[in-house]
């Protein structure tokens, strides 16, 4: 293993600059072509419009929509390690790589049925845990009190850290002799866990780090959305003897719901392409531990198996766009977007059917 020194040190500093120049010089020269081709010659008036918008545009096309379109042609071919100078493409390797990620095993062992049941209940776990959390938090930073600033930002740390910072150390706290979380358990006279070897508790350990990481981002989500409630809505219900679940469930509910749905379609993708915690905490590489996202990944560089690998990213894209339809569907999202969104219930209603 080669050491650090001052020369390797510079050298990659002089690389990274010369990328910098390059990139910077490249959109100096996009700039003044857009300026004398459409300021000059064509004389248009929105010159500045597109001079502001075309690096982002283009940069949107070399990092976002050519790795895509180059995904769905590898999902097309042949492409490993053994025939990466010469692939072949055709329906027929198409066939035989979408094929594959539902027949043969997406990892040594394990096949794509069981990595996706157990993404589910991971996903499952952890919106259920990030929501629920979150919206206690939030309820309880929406009201007076004291300090409540210093509450807010003390709550926010975890999701500030950067995400494998925070990973890393969690795995390190999961170590059986010395892990905090095993010295604990051994001062009150219990045995240590194996949370690293152990299928189940390895992950546990996944959950606990990520609900850990993930309720301060849906705690700030859901406490922005309840910050925009007219308060007149809970006076209003106040006054008609509404308790506090009955304003829950038909004032808090309904007017947050616009800012709920997106927040748990968002976690549900978040939580499914989580790469880092789920990688990181399975130290051991179990593959009772693993998840579609880290299967891919497992699938891709450490089996070479590049055609196969993009076929299932494919799949995964498709179930979660299959998923983000269905939900905002059934949430009633179409409505608000559409300018139909329901009102809550009125107080003397939502009484009624309390007492009901």
């Amino acid at each position: 293993m080669h050491s650090l020194t001052p020369d390797i040190v510079l050298r990659s500093l002089g690389q990274v600059g010369s990328t910098v120049f390059a990139i910077f010089a490249g959109v100096v020269l996009l700039e003044v072509g857009i300026y004398l081709i459409f300021g000059k010659l064509l004389r248009h008036r929105h010159t500045l419009p597109i001079m502001l918008l075309a690096p982002a545009a283009i940069g949107l096309l070399m990092l976002i929509v050519y790795p895509i379109i180059y995904e769905v042609v590898l999902s097309f071919s042949n492409m490993s390690l053994f025939t990466f100078r010469n692939p072949k493409f055709g329906l027929i390797y198409a066939e035989r790589n979408f094929g594959d990620v539902f027949t043969q095993p997406v990892l040594k062992l394990v096949h794509f049925f069981p990595v996706f049941l157990r993404t589910v209940l991971w996903t499952t776990i952890q919106v259920t845990f990030h929501v629920t959390l979150g919206m206690i938090l939030a309820l309880l930073l929406n009201r007076p009190m004291k300090l409540r600033g210093l509450y807010r930002t003390l709550l926010i740390v975890p999701w500030a850290i950067p995400q494998v910072v925070a990973v890393l150390a969690w795995r390190g706290e999961f170590q059986f002799e010395y892990g905090f979380l095993n010295i604990v358990l051994r001062d009150i006279g219990l045995h240590g866990i194996e949370w690293k070897s152990s299928p189940f508790w390895n992950f546990v350990a996944i959950n606990i780090t990520n609900i850990w990481l993930g309720v301060p981002f849906m705690m700030v989500i859901l406490l922005g959305g309840l910050q925009s409630i007219d308060r007149t809505y809970y006076e209003a219900a106040e006054m008609d003897g509404a308790g506090p679940w009955t304003r829950f469930r038909n004032v808090t509910l309904p007017l947050i719901n616009p800012v709920l749905t997106p927040a748990v379609i968002l976690g549900v993708i978040w939580t499914t392409n989580n790469f880092n915690v789920p990688y990181f905490i399975n130290e051991y590489n179990l593959e009772s531990s693993e998840i579609l996202v880290t299967a891919l990944f497992r699938a891709a560089f450490d089996y070479s198996r590049f055609a196969f690998a993009a076929a299932f990213a494919i799949v995964i894209f498709l179930i979660l766009l299959i998923f983000a339809i269905i939900y905002i569907r059934f949430s009633g999202l179409e409505s608000v977007v559409g300018g139909t969104m329901h009102r809550p219930v009125p107080a003397g209603t939502a009484l009624k059917e309390a007492r009901k």
